[in-house]
């Protein structure tokens, strides 16, 4: 994606993640899984991450029956590279060196897991073919 989004907080971060797995979902559905048993008060809240997120172009919104049903505008991997990057620049002076560095020692990353890893760094460290 081109343009970067807007930054995302951990409320809407959490509104996102249920959106990519469950899919389009109104209001009340939203507010029922954040807020079990919760009242009006817990459901204006969903209505105003949804509307902020909407706001910042992660959401969209469609009439269905007549009523609103949000859905994720955003693909995962979007969001997780942007969260990623601004990570890398405040903890790392911007090099994915000691990110994943760290990552593989504190993960105990399976042989399997390894070797995607290694096969990824390669295929893309490898030069792009021009499509002459």
């Amino acid at each position: 994606m081109s343009r970067s989004l807007p930054k995302v907080a951990d409320a809407e971060l959490a509104v996102l993640q249920l959106l990519w797995e469950r899919g389009p979902s109104a209001v009340r559905q939203v507010a029922d899984v954040l807020y079990p048993g919760g009242g009006p008060s817990e459901y204006a809240t969903a209505h105003r991450l949804l509307e902020r997120l909407e706001d910042k172009g992660y959401v969209r919104r469609e009439k269905v029956q007549g009523v609103y049903v949000f859905r994720a505008a955003v693909d995962r991997e979007v969001v997780l590279g942007q969260q990623l990057e601004t990570l890398v620049e405040r903890m790392c002076g911007g090099s994915l060196q000691p990110l994943l560095s760290t990552l593989v020692k504190s993960k105990r990353l399976s042989a399997d897991e390894l070797r995607e890893l290694l096969d990824l760094v390669e295929k893309e460290s490898r030069p792009k073919k021009s499509g002459k």
